[in-house]
């Protein structure tokens, strides 16, 4: 195998499927980059076996030249050197070669690396998966559902599937649901195409955040395909699979409250600071917990006490309060948390009373909640 290419298509490719590879895996060869070099391109692939990644770089993209194949072939690289090496090397220009046995040369301007490859052919073949029911999303909206949901996944392994992300494919929408069992996350989008399929999986947390990282922000397309155990997200000279988690995910639906006692509307950004404010003095150990009061005039009053530390309180106006007085202790980062997913500068937040699920919503869009369990404080 020999091929020459520009190292700024190399280094973004290896970036990107170095995401996949884990210096953890019990499989050796795992621990490389597979390099694939034929007459249409290179392709690189990282995988752990719970998320595999594959970026094409094409001979030719956009009227201009990225690879010239000498010679076709294959080679395994270590990861963790090779990543190294390509982001370090001299000149726009690096030129690869393997010889016999797997020895393989890099060569940029006057730096000259050996490494020594593995057989691609012990590398692990990616799933194959029939693409018949195609889910198309724009990339930027993807992102932002998963940016709005991903953050409230449990992050304790004794409920294994609450660590995912559970998405619903359900009449043409795809609705994305992440709990911790102390706070949902939801958010709901129309697919552009018709799909005459249902689906409901359940994607880990750990592999969405890292496609998340790897697409642009761009409207193009991505495509979508669910199997049984696999998901194939489908972008532009990038394929990334994840393996979907065992198990059902708990029925989410009954959390929601329907109807509410106290009903607030408020600047999100003044919200956000005022909880900023009080949870500096919110002891850690009892789980940051800020207290909200309802007050006469339309106000209502963030505050925080810890015998050892001080008190803070603080009053911000609200666009409008109606129903019942309330008091409700719930912690700070949570409520913080909730509030940088929603995208909108005012938001209602419906109250079903003191110990019961409170939800918060933006004003203008119905497509997103975001629902938190309050604290119990004696």
């Amino acid at each position: 195998m020999k091929f020459i290419i520009h190292r700024d298509k190399l280094v973004q490719s290896v970036q990107d499927v170095m995401k996949a590879v884990s210096s953890r895996t019990t499989i050796p060869i795992l621990t490389g980059i597979k390099i694939v070099a034929n007459t249409e391109g290179v392709t690189l692939t990282g995988s752990d076996s719970d998320i595999s990644i594959e970026s094409f770089i094409p001979i030719e993209e956009d009227g201009s030249e990225n690879v010239e194949i000498v010679e076709s072939g294959s080679i395994v690289l270590q990861a963790r050197f090779f990543s190294e090496i390509v982001k370090k090397l001299p000149m726009d220009i690096v030129e690869i070669e393997v010889s016999n046995h797997q020895a393989t040369i890099i060569k940029s301007g006057k730096a000259e690396f050996n490494l020594i490859g593995l057989d691609a052919d012990e590398y692990p073949l990616l799933p194959q998966i029939e693409e018949e029911h195609v889910i198309k999303l724009p990339t930027d909206l993807l992102k932002a559902m998963i940016r709005q949901t991903v953050f409230a996944v449990s992050t304790s392994e004794t409920r294994p599937i609450l660590t995912g992300v559970n998405w619903k494919v359900e009449e043409n929408v795809l609705i994305c649901i992440a709990t911790d069992s102390h706070r949902l996350a939801l958010r709901k989008a129309p697919i552009q195409q018709a799909v005459q399929t249902e689906h409901n999986v359940v994607i880990p947390g750990k592999s969405l955040n890292e496609l998340s990282k790897i697409l642009d922000d761009t409207d193009e397309l991505i495509e979508i395909i669910i199997t049984e155990n696999q998901v194939l997200f489908k972008a532009k000279n990038l394929l990334f699979f994840s393996r979907l988690l065992d198990g059902n995910y708990p029925d989410t639906s009954r959390l929601i409250p329907s109807e509410s006692k106290t009903n607030l509307t408020v600047n999100s950004k003044d919200f956000l600071q005022a909880i900023d404010r009080a949870s500096l003095l919110a002891k850690e150990a009892r789980n940051n917990v800020v207290k909200l009061s309802t007050l006469p005039g339309e106000t209502v009053e963030i505050s925080s006490n810890s015998p050892e530390i001080g008190k803070v309180s603080e009053e911000i106006q609200t666009a409008n309060i109606s129903g019942e007085d309330l008091k409700i202790s719930f912690s700070a980062k949570y409520v913080m948390d909730a509030l940088k997913a929603l995208d909108g500068t005012e938001i209602n937040i419906n109250f079903t009373g003191a110990m019961r699920p409170f939800v918060i919503q933006t004003t203008t869009d119905d497509s997103m909640l975001q629902l938190i369990l309050p604290v119990r404080t004696y």
